[in-house]
């Protein structure tokens, strides 16, 4: 099986977690802004589809060079085996962009992209008409950055951010990667408590219950590259799924609680959660932040509250963030991860971070306030009981067929 240069795509800020994930695969990796490259063959794009967490796309590469006049564009496009990739009757969109170089019009990158391979596939196939490009999807992009070009084939088709779990959304939704990355980045292990204590359409807490079974992300949905029956042989995508199928623990017992002081966000969150499959592994519950109690140790906390846009919701959002201090400060065992693009959230909270992260949420910067809690030893090793009203039923899940 042909080995192909790939790609990852990843938010910036979240390029070492996509790294990090790539290495415990299994891969040798090398991380960029925006992007960690690896290799591996068809068998491992639908792999890392299925299983990155925090990544947005995977995609092949197809060649790179450097172009500086749309000629060279053409030449150096065109001499690329596009036959290898692309059958005849392949529908192969060409996406564009271009930064800080000399071919800076985007539509005539393009045009003249898409132009060369056409040129290419023509004289491959042997074909004096027009393409009939009916057949399945093959999107491609080139992008310009300082005159290097980057061309790609683009195999996830939806971004990995949609797992199919997510049938209603709030009014600011955090997407499901990044969500992801906040439980990654909080060092969370499964036999503890996690709190979203503002947990809107559940999307925290679902992935963390995702984390916590080891249940591949994109298991319950399908991918772009599974219809190139030119490149995926026969039962291949199916091998990797029943793979990926074994390796989930559904045994494991989860302490995960969301809470939201909106019930119909609570009514949300429990129907998205069905969706995945995940219904007896969080509680959620509508809840004010300062109602909450707990007397459980060695928790986490990943909350994503509010940070008043408008002028006139500071004042309530301030408030909210002085309750956060008054009732996590005392839980030196608990470890806190609050994400918010306000820059003075320590100050009503009421004290300094013992980490900062600089995130993105879309392209709107956050910051990530860590606040870590140091373990209560003496109950590591105890046996956690969690009260539910039924088993996991590992029927429950619904595996894309």
């Amino acid at each position: 099986m042909q080995t192909y240069q790939l790609i990852a795509t990843a938010a910036a800020g979240i390029e070492a977690l996509v790294g990090k994930e790539l290495r415990d695969l299994g891969y040798e990796v090398k991380v960029e802004n925006g992007r960690v490259r690896f290799q591996g063959t068809m068998k491992d794009v639908i792999r890392t589809n299925l299983w990155l967490r925090t990544a947005d796309r995977v995609k092949i590469v197809v060649g790179e060079f450097d172009a500086r006049s749309f000629e060279e564009l053409f030449d150096r496009t065109e001499n690329i085996a596009w036959e290898d990739l692309l059958p005849i009757d392949a529908n192969f969109p060409v996406e564009g962009k271009s930064h800080n170089s000399q071919l800076h019009n985007v539509p005539s990158v393009q045009a003249i992209t898409k132009k060369a391979i056409v040129q290419r596939l023509s004289n491959a196939y042997h074909r004096r008409t027009r393409l009939a490009e009916t057949g399945a999807t093959y999107p491609l992009e080139v992008v310009i950055n300082k005159d290097h070009v980057l061309l790609t084939l683009d195999t996830s088709g939806e971004g990995l951010f949609k797992r199919g779990y997510r049938k209603n959304k709030g009014g600011a939704p955090l997407k499901e990667n990044m969500a992801a990355a906040l439980v990654m980045l909080a060092h969370w292990f499964p036999d503890n408590p996690f709190v979203d204590p503002v947990c809107g359409s559940g999307t925290i807490p679902i992935e963390a219950a995702l984390y916590g079974h080891n249940i591949a992300p994109g298991i319950n949905r399908s991918f772009i590259s599974e219809q190139w029956v030119n490149l995926v042989p026969d039962g291949l995508s199916d091998e990797v799924r029943d793979e990926a199928d074994s390796l989930a623990n559904y045994d494991i017992e989860l302490d995960i609680h969301g809470y939201d002081i909106d019930q119909n966000m609570i009514d949300i969150a429990q129907e998205n959660s069905r969706a995945a499959g995940l219904t007896h592994d969080i509680t959620f519950k509508q809840l004010a932040v300062k109602d909450w109690q707990t007397s459980e140790v060695n928790g986490v906390i990943v909350a994503t509250p509010p940070y008043g846009e408008r002028l006139s919701d500071k004042e309530s959002v301030h408030e909210l963030y002085r309750q956060m201090g008054e009732l996590y400060r005392p839980l030196t065992t608990w470890s806190k991860y609050i994400l918010t693009a306000d820059m003075e959230f320590e100050k009503y909270y009421g004290a300094p971070a013992t980490k900062r992260r600089k995130l993105y949420n879309g392209a709107l910067r956050t910051d990530l306030y860590q606040y870590w809690g140091k373990k209560d030893r003496s109950n590591i090793g105890a046996k956690k009981i969690v009260p539910r009203s039924n088993p996991l039923n590992n029927k429950s899940f619904k595996r894309f067929a």
